[in-house]
């Protein structure tokens, strides 16, 4: 039988016979219209101070920035608190939230406060704010760069497979998951590795005003408490949400207690939240092939 011949062709066959059943019954509630939204209400008057929820892997910058923009720009918002749980993510939308902050910084002050974990990527942005706050046991610092792919040479030699690939460079294939990588490639990619690890250490300088040569003895990719990162001057204070929000309100000129007030979140087709959750992260990652340059926490992983 061909299960038997072919066990390992077979697994990925079910799998995907599988995985595609469960889509078409998720595409079978979408067409009955099935929609919602997660909105917070934000109609309490008077000055306030905003909160910013930065939650899971950083895949995409643009719901942050459009919340910063529109705190940025409402009067009643004194000050602004962004509150991270994120091991991390993508180099390019970690970047692009940390230029927004830096630019609303100019406006408003924004504080950082940190959940169970903001490491990497999720230091990263917390760097752009005026100040951060951690619990003593907050997951954080992880300073560094990690590339990497998962290869299937082995998988389809077993299998009887055998990948042709037309190229019109040398390294047009650079890291592909169906060849052992040379040692030509290898010395590339490190050099980008190093680069992007350069701008993170810059990015941190400028952002906490401390000085490069402390910057980089701390960016080796470990990782930190809250309490050692307070003695090591990664973080300001040592608190919860709530001090976060006393701190930014005293920042931002209020007076007395403190009212605040979540961005709204637009409204969400079904299709969307099965797309956008972690679960979606989760299986992108394990079904990568490609190369990617990320700023994440990833136990076991080796990187930069």
């Amino acid at each position: 039988m061909f299960a038997r011949r072919h066990p390992i062709l077979f697994f990925f066959l079910a799998f995907s016979a599988m995985t595609m059943l469960f889509f078409l019954g998720i595409t079978a509630l979408i067409t009955l219209g099935i929609s919602g939204s997660r909105l917070i209400d934000d109609s309490i008057s008077g000055e306030k101070v905003g909160i910013i929820e930065v939650t899971g892997m950083i895949v995409d910058a643009r719901d942050t920035i459009e919340q910063l923009k529109r705190f940025r720009d409402e009067e009643s918002v004194k000050a602004i608190v962004l509150r991270i749980d994120s091991p991390g993510g993508g180099v390019g939308p970690s970047q692009e939230i940390y230029r927004e902050i830096r630019r609303t910084v100019e406006k408003k002050k924004v504080i950082a406060s940190m959940g169970s974990v903001a490491a990497s990527g999720g230091y990263y942005i917390a760097a752009a704010a005026d100040g951060i706050v951690a619990n003593p046991g907050t997951i954080t610092g992880s300073i560094g760069v990690i590339m990497g792919f998962t290869n299937y040479r082995e998988l389809l030699d077993k299998i009887g497979l055998f990948p042709v690939v037309v190229k019109s460079g040398e390294f047009k294939d650079m890291g592909s998951p169906v060849r052992e990588m040379t040692a030509e490639e290898r010395q590339i990619l490190e050099g980008l590795i190093s680069t992007i690890h350069g701008q993170f250490v810059r990015d941190i300088v400028d952002g906490r005003n401390m000085e490069t040569d402390a910057v980089e003895a701390l960016a080796d990719g470990r990782i930190y408490t809250g309490e050692q990162s307070l003695e090591l001057g990664l973080v300001d204070r040592l608190g919860n949400l709530v001090d976060a929000v006393e701190w930014a309100g005293t920042l931002g000129g209020i007076e007395g207690d403190v009212s605040t007030v979540y961005a709204k979140e637009r409204k969400f087709t079904l299709l969307e939240y099965v797309f956008g959750s972690s679960i979606k992260e989760l299986a992108a990652r394990l079904m990568r092939t490609g190369l990617s340059a990320e700023f994440v926490y990833q136990p076991g992983a080796v990187g930069r």
